[in-house]
Order: C-alpha cells, then sequence, then structure tokens
C-alpha cells in the first residue's frame, strides 16, 4: 500500500504525458515523476497522488545517473518552463524528439506502419530564437531557497549561502522574464536567457530598469484586478539582418513615457536598435498581442532573410522562430512536396508569407490564407518586394474556408496544400473541408505530435487518404518541442 509523500526509488524508463518521465516499481506499479529527471536516471521520488493503476510523484534525489546526464548551463533550470532537456546531451534529445513524434503517430493517430526519420539536428544549440516574449507579473516567483530565506529572515538572520546578493535585493511586487511550469501570476525574474541573443538580454536589462524606475506611472497589469499597465516585452532580432524590435506591450498608451523608454533603448542598444513600438490592449489577459500600435523609433517592423528572400515582420507577425533551422524546414517542405511548375499550391497558416514564397519558384501560383490582417499585409508587401507576381493572400479564420469556395474555384483547384497550423492544429471544420477539396498531397507541418495525429486520423479515418512519411525537424534545442513535416496522399 503506497501513501502520500513516501519516498520510492525508481528508474526512469522513458517520457510520459506533459513533460514527466516514466517509471515503473519493483511490484509493477506504473509512476510518472515530475521535475528534472532523465530517460536512463534512477531518481528517488516522492509520491503526491495515487491512483488505481499509477502513481505521480516528484524527482526529489539523483540516484545514479543516466549517460546521456550533462550539467545544465542555466542558472533557472528547473524553476523556468522553457529549457525543460538541458540536462541532457543533444543526441538523447534528438532520439526523443524522434520518439514523440512516433508515439503520437502510433498510439493517437493509429498510424502504426508509417516509421518516422530521425530527428534533423539544429545547427546552434544556445543563443538560436529570432523571438522572444516575456511577461511582466506583480508577484515575483521565488525559489525554494528564497522561500526558504523569507519564512526564516524574521526570526532569525537566515541562510543566505544559497542566495545571491541580487535576488535578496529583488522586490517581491515586480518580476520581468518566465512563467513557472502551471504558474501564470508569477513569473521568474530573470535578467539573461541562453536561448536569447545578447541584444536581446540587454533590451530586456535596459527595459526592466526604466520600468523599475516608473513603478508608480506604469504599475503592473494584475490578471486578478485587471488594472495596470505593463502586460509583456516581446524582443525579435533577424536571425541573418541583425534588424531588431523591441515591442512594449501596454494596457494604454503613455507618449512621453514611451518616448523616455525609447531614448534610453537607443542608449543601450545604439545602431542595433532597429525599430520601437508600444503595443496596447484591452484584453483580460496576458497574450502578447496588440490591438493597436505606436511607432517610437524607426519604421515599426524588422527583415529577416531565408534562403533567396528578405521577409518584412510586424510585431504581431508569425515568422519561424529559429532562422537557420527554418531554412531547413522549408526545404524539407518542397522536398516533401514534390511540387512541379503546373501545380497549384495552397499556403494554410501562411503567415508572412514565408513557405508561399519559397515554394513560388517551383510551382504554378500560391494561395496564401492567414487570420492575422498584419501577417496578411507583410505577406503582400513581402511578395511585392521580391516581384513575385503568383502569389495571393487573403484574411481568412481557416474554420470559416467554406466562405471562399467562390475565390478557390477562380484561383483554381490545389495540387497540393501545404497547412502549418497553431499548437492547437486545426478546427475539425477546416479538417472536414480539406477533405472535401481533396488535394491529391497534403503537406502537414506541425509543432506539436498530438495535434498532428489528431488530425491526421481525422484525415485517413474514411480511407481517402494516407500517411506515406513524416520528418521531424528540431527547431527548439534544449526543449521538448519538436517540429515535424507529414506528406498524406490521397488515395
Amino acid at each position: 500500500m503506497y501513501k502520500k509523500k513516501q519516498m520510492v526509488e525508481v528508474e526512469i524508463l522513458d517520457l510520459g504525458d506533459k513533460n514527466q518521465c516514466f517509471g515503473r516499481l519493483n511490484d509493477g506499479m506504473s509512476i510518472f515523476v515530475q521535475g528534472t529527471a532523465a530517460v536512463g536516471d534512477t531518481v528517488m521520488a516522492e509520491i503526491f497522488k495515487i491512483k488505481k493503476k499509477y502513481l505521480v510523484s516528484r524527482f526529489r534525489k539523483l540516484v545514479k545517473p543516466s549517460p546521456h546526464r550533462i550539467d545544465p548551463i542555466c542558472p533557472y533550470f528547473g524553476l523556468c518552463g522553457g529549457c525543460k532537456w538541458q540536462h541532457m546531451d543533444y543526441s538523447e534529445q534528438l532520439r526523443l524528439k524522434q520518439k514523440q513524434v512516433q508515439d503520437a503517430l502510433k498510439h493517437i493517430g493509429g498510424f502504426s506502419d508509417v516509421e518516422c526519420e530521425p530527428c534533423r539536428p539544429a545547427p546552434e544549440l544556445f543563443g538560436y530564437r529570432n523571438k522572444m516574449d516575456f511577461s511582466f507579473t506583480d508577484l515575483r516567483y521565488l525559489s525554494p531557497e528564497e522561500i526558504k530565506h523569507q519564512d526564516t529572515k524574521n526570526s532569525k538572520l537566515g541562510d543566505l549561502s544559497a542566495l545571491s546578493a541580487a535576488s535578496v535585493k529583488k522586490p517581491l511586487d515586480f518580476a520581468l522574464g518566465f512563467h513557472a511550469p502551471g504558474c501564470y501570476a508569477k513569473a521568474i525574474d530573470l535578467d539573461h536567457c541562453d536561448l536569447s541573443t545578447e541584444a536581446m538580454n540587454l533590451a530586456l536589462n535596459t527595459t526592466r530598469a526604466f520600468c523599475l524606475h516608473h513603478k508608480k506611472e506604469l504599475p503592473i497589469y494584475s490578471t486578478r484586478s485587471h488594472t495596470g499597465e505593463l502586460r509583456n516585452l516581446m524582443v525579435r532580432q533577424g536571425g541573418h539582418t541583425g534588424d531588431f524590435m523591441v515591442n512594449l506591450i501596454t494596457s494604454t498608451h503613455k507618449p512621453e513615457l514611451m518616448q523616455e523608454l525609447c531614448t534610453d533603448l537607443v542608449a543601450a542598444l545604439g545602431d542595433r536598435l532597429t525599430t520601437f513600438v508600444n503595443n496596447t490592449t484591452t484584453a483580460k489577459n496576458t497574450a502578447s498581442f496588440g490591438e493597436k500600435e505606436f511607432v517610437l523609433h524607426g519604421p515599426g517592423f524588422i527583415t529577416d532573410r531565408l534562403g533567396d528572400y528578405t521577409y518584412r515582420i510586424s510585431a504581431n507577425s508569425f515568422f519561424q522562430t529559429n532562422t537557420a533551422q527554418a531554412e531547413t524546414l522549408y526545404t524539407l517542405i518542397l522536398e516533401m512536396a514534390q511540387l512541379k511548375s503546373s501545380d497549384v499550391v495552397y499556403d494554410l497558416f501562411c503567415g508572412t508569407g514565408s513557405i508561399a514564397l519559397f515554394a513560388s519558384g517551383h510551382c504554378k501560383k500560391v494561395l496564401g490564407v492567414e487570420l492575422v490582417e498584419s501577417s496578411v499585409n507583410d505577406a503582400r508587401e513581402n511578395a511585392t518586394r521580391h516581384n513575385v507576381e503568383n502569389c495571393e493572400f487573403i484574411q481568412l479564420d481557416l474554420k470559416d474556408i467554406k466562405l471562399i469556395e467562390d475565390d478557390m474555384r477562380n484561383f483554381g483547384h490545389p495540387d497540393v496544400i501545404i497547412t502549418d497550423p497553431p499548437r492547437a492544429g486545426m478546427n475539425p471544420r477546416a479538417v472536414k473541408m480539406l477533405k472535401k477539396i481533396a488535394p491529391p498531397t497534403l503537406i502537414y507541418v506541425s509543432c506539436n505530435p498530438a495535434s498532428l495525429a489528431r488530425d491526421g486520423q481525422m484525415l485517413c479515418e474514411e480511407g481517402q487518404y494516407q500517411l506515406v512519411s513524416c520528418q521531424p525537424v528540431d527547431m527548439f534545442p534544449q526543449t521538448n518541442h519538436v517540429e515535424s513535416v507529414a506528406r498524406f496522399e490521397r488515395t
């Protein structure tokens, strides 16, 4: 009989759902372990949930390390929700990413006869991101050592040996950084991220210093009272161009303060700062998406280059987060699409038109469909800039794709559809519409193996399509996220 808070020793055999690890105890009982365990580790874990067929526990002590375990370089590892795999060597990360896609296709989609190819590695393991979103909160997330110090400081001095001087001095009612897993009311106050560039970290610290100095005029937005100003800080940097954007998301626009912050950013970043914008929103959430935009410095957008094409990227536009690996991904999409010069291609969830332009030189014409208006405008501008005349872009929510049946008939029936949906996948109505359109080839680009497997099952459940191949691509080293490209063919 197991009890809560009981400590058990277990060897980690595999990954589980929601970035948990999985093992079996000596009596065969399944156990899920939360925390920084790695496949191959033997650990001590503390049980906190008891179910009939399994236990849920927290990692407490490493007994025997996996041969693939390494020391993480980030001091926030284990607290931050970003880099969950810094404690595993890169070969193991690639193996597990391939396995995630393979397992999802088999167990969720029912594709037992399709073998995923090995995951394509990324050229850079750190500093590869071209976009970072940092959150403001009025509650700073405390590490276990800081909590212990807070509990003891009023009764005795407390042990400060585990705490840095900086963390002791930080205010409790201000944070600019990342949320800890499952903790959206608080954020870890970061001074750097190893996935960011030097300029991104400099912009982060410059903005933090300014906002701390102006706490009274710029209170942090509260998700409890829905009052306050500061919401998010987004920074973008062109991986090939070096163009740099700072986007501060607030509740309202305060021109004088924003101009002061602009002066500080220019002083810190110099010519590296391409543009500074202030987006405002009245939404009662923490999404870093603006309703209105005010340009304080530069043109209000940056550019980046993929292959032969340079793309205009606005603050609210989607663009692949890893520039170098995006080129690998897009080349793979073209390989799997096997385009002919006579093909009509539809690019769904087209963002700024990056895939559409990549494909435009290999086919007759491309129709890009995207929900976000600024992305559609950027896509059109990108096509115009490169004198690409065989691409059209329209604004539409894909769940309403039935509304453009006449436009599709006029444009031409697609020979190939490329769809690159968000993490949640496609709306079931959109999947049904795809089956009705019935292109001979469908390329599904996915950042979520479960969504790919679910949508793929819907495509293939009546025998109309079959999954022919699937290739994982590592766009996000040090994390548990994996991109994949799947080819479906009409039977």
